[in-house]
């Protein structure tokens, strides 16, 4: 909170600190079961239980410590001294509230019982260490230490003064409270200063250590999200390409069966084997995302392995079993290679054999009968892949009955993102459209 003191805003300390020991959190505890929980009403208790202490030792240091033929201090000036001890006390009850007006009357008080104080004797209370302390941790420590020096020198002054006229022994008189109102005054200022910059450090570690937190947690939610766009990717390049393949040959089968049932049988039995292979990439699929094996024990044939062993990762290797499918489907493709060929990344390897996939289910999509023509080209310090359809040869399938969803393009980017390759995708200008991704190396093998 801020409050207005002489014209000026003092920021008052937090009630509850963030670095409490744990003794001070029960207290914290026990003063709010009290119904004690206001900043002022907690500096009203501790001025309370600083008065009672203040009493206690001056009473004891005038009536039982000394003896009574040492007594230098009358009954009256003796009550004096008490009551002034236990005024500064009491004016600790606005520590918080108004700390320069309670340095100020602390200060006063002080003065006032150096004066009633004998010349070989120093009496200072409580409350002046308290206030120093409190304006310490409240204040910068600039401000702190002038305040607290300013009031040093006032006590010194008033002690000098005082001493010069009251005895002939200046020095002696003088030294005692003015040394021992700089050494108290001064230490809990150094005390309270302290405490402050460890508060204000704990405070930093405690935000530091938050946004940290929420780094981490900004990066798990970040991992998650790619996570299920990669899932998403993968589920959405397996099932168009086989789905939009199995698609066509039901259209095939359909009207085959009965004008020739046998070649209606076979294209059965193809759809059927391409139903098992669907399964067997969803089962690579998972068992990629999930971080295992994919198990093909289950049932289906696995391509290359008749059933045995797991399923094979798809990659630039088997361009040729995808070509191979795309003309049974009834898509002219002709596949070119370029340059000694060489291994890729793996991330790389499947992320071409996906845009390749792709591109070869958005030809059967949207220009259905188009020659297609994939180039795959091994350079010194690339590898370069472009994928080319012309226009379609006959009407494309209405917008309905098509499998597409929008959303190949943007993953086909995303892989080559992801690979570091540098994409570019868009119609060309015979009416066809043409993809291309070219994976560049540092040291000249992409590998």
């Amino acid at each position: 909170m801020n409050d207005h003191i002489g014209g000026g805003p003092v920021t008052a300390e937090p009630t509850e600190p963030a670095d409490q020991p744990r003794l001070t959190k029960r207290l914290d505890v026990l003063l709010a079961n009290l119904g004690v929980t206001g900043q002022f009403a907690r500096d009203c208790l501790l001025a309370a239980c600083v008065a009672g202490l203040t009493f206690t030792l001056m009473a004891a240091l005038f009536w039982v410590v000394t003896p009574p033929d040492e007594i230098v201090v009358g009954p009256v000036r003796a009550w004096l001294l008490v009551a002034l001890g236990v005024g500064q006390a009491l004016l600790l009850c606005l520590r918080r509230l108004r700390p320069l007006l309670c340095l100020a009357g602390i200060v006063g008080l002080q003065v006032a019982m150096i004066a009633l104080s004998p010349p070989e004797a120093t009496i200072r209370g409580f409350a002046p260490f308290v206030v120093a302390y409190t304006i310490g941790v409240l204040l910068p420590a600039r401000t702190a230490f002038v305040l607290v020096g300013a009031a040093v020198a006032v006590e010194a002054t008033a002690a000098f003064g005082i001493a010069a006229v009251t005895t002939p022994d200046l020095l002696l008189s003088a030294v005692g409270p003015a040394g021992s109102s700089a050494l108290s005054n001064l230490g809990a200022v150094v005390v309270g200063n302290y405490v402050a910059t460890r508060r204000r450090y704990t405070q930093l570690l405690r935000l530091q250590a938050a946004d940290a937190v929420r780094a981490q947690q900004a990066k798990v939610r970040a991992a998650i999200e790619a996570e299920r766009t990669q899932m998403a990717r993968e589920l959405h390049d397996v099932a168009a390409h086989h789905l939009s393949g199995m698609v066509v040959q039901a259209a095939a089968v359909h009207r085959l069966i009965d004008r020739d049932p046998e070649a209606a049988k076979a294209g059965v039995a193809w759809i059927r084997s391409q139903g098992k292979e669907t399964l067997n990439n969803l089962r690579l699929v998972v068992g990629v995302l999930r971080g295992t094996p994919a198990d093909s024990s289950g049932g289906g044939d696995t391509p290359g392995h008749d059933g045995e062993g797991s399923v094979p990762v798809p990659g630039l290797a088997v361009l040729d079993d995808l070509v191979r499918t795309a003309r049974d489907l009834g898509t002219p493709v002709e596949l070119v290679g370029e340059g000694s060929p060489r291994p890729v990344p793996p991330i790389a390897d499947v992320a071409l054999y996906r845009m390749v996939q792709e591109s070869l289910s958005n030809a059967r999509q949207h220009a259905p009968g188009a020659p297609v023509l994939i180039t795959l080209r091994y350079l010194p310090r690339e590898v370069s892949l472009a994928v080319v359809n012309g226009p379609p040869a006959r009407r494309p399938e209405p917008a309905a009955a098509r499998t597409s969803s929008g959303v190949g393009l943007i993953g086909m980017r995303e892989r080559a993102q992801l690979i570091g390759a540098r994409f570019a995708a868009g119609p060309t200008t015979e009416g066809g459209w043409s993809v291309t991704a070219t994976l560049t190396s540092k040291g000249g093998d992409p590998s």
